[in-house]
Formats: structure tokens, C-alpha cells, sequence
């Protein structure tokens, strides 16, 4: 067997693995399949960077507004905003459970905000479109109008 540097993890080092028969532990395949496919549609989509800068524009286009409507309040201070989660209120505990009721009639889903926090949250993770954003700010501009 080939030496290896004695600082090395076992976890690391493979002679450990043959001398054990591949017994010694068994990576997680299918985790690591998932982050490939992840890997390879994030290159695809043009990179962190890229994904980055779509984020901060999806994210944009739903602070801006949230922060321009008469009607919704966001839950967060500027400086401490999620580009992934963005939270906010109609004005009352019944204007958002109607608002997540109403949303998921027109196939806008998981909208309800955390079980202790309530409110509203859209989660804008890397896989949501621009699109979904935009469906989205279209729903609370026709639910603004028809609860104001």
C-alpha cells in the first residue's frame, strides 16, 4: 500500500478504505449525485456570478415593490434583507391568510411566512425565474387593488 501523510483524516485516506473492503464508510451517492446536477445547472445558468446577479434583481424587483406599496409592509430592516426570503404583510393577520388562500388559487404556492412570525414570505431561491417573481408581484398589485 501506498503511504499516506499521517495528518490526513481517515475519511481521506483510501488505504484505510481498502484495507477495510470499502466498508468504512459509504459516501453519500445520491447527495452527491444532487450536488452534481446542481453544479452543472448553475454552469449552465452562467456561473455564481451570474446566478448572483439574477438573485439581486429578483430580489430587487420585490423590495422595490413592497417598499413603494401604500398596502404591503416588509418585515425586515434594509440592511438585514434575504435575497432568498423575502417577508412581509398585507396589514393584518386575515389580510394574509386570505392573501396565501387567494395566491394559491392562481398556482402561487408556499407563500405562508414562518409558524411563530406569521406574514408573508416568498422564497426566491436560485431555481425561481425572473418569471415567478413577476407573476408574483402581478398577483399582489390585483390583491392590493380588490383589498385596499
Amino acid at each position: 500500500m501506498k503511504r499516506a501523510d499521517k495528518n490526513l483524516p481517515s475519511m481521506l485516506n483510501f488505504n484505510v478504505h481498502a484495507e477495510n473492503r470499502s466498508l468504512f464508510n459509504t459516501p453519500p451517492t445520491y447527495s452527491i449525485y444532487m450536488s452534481k446536477l446542481v453544479f452543472e445547472w448553475l454552469t449552465a445558468q452562467g456561473g455564481v456570478k451570474e446566478i448572483e446577479r439574477i438573485n439581486r434583481h429578483k430580489a430587487s424587483l420585490l423590495y422595490d415593490f413592497i417598499d413603494n406599496s401604500k398596502f404591503y409592509k416588509g418585515n425586515v430592516d434594509r440592511e438585514f434583507r434575504s435575497l432568498m426570503n423575502v417577508t412581509f404583510s398585507a396589514g393584518s393577520k386575515e389580510l394574509d391568510a386570505l392573501f396565501v388562500k387567494e395566491a394559491e388559487k392562481n398556482s402561487l404556492t408556499n407563500l405562508a411566512g414562518h409558524k411563530t412570525a406569521g406574514g408573508i414570505r416568498a422564497s426566491i431561491y436560485n431555481a425561481m425565474p425572473v418569471e415567478g417573481v413577476t407573476s408574483l408581484i402581478g398577483f399582489m398589485k390585483k390583491f392590493e387593488a380588490d383589498n385596499s
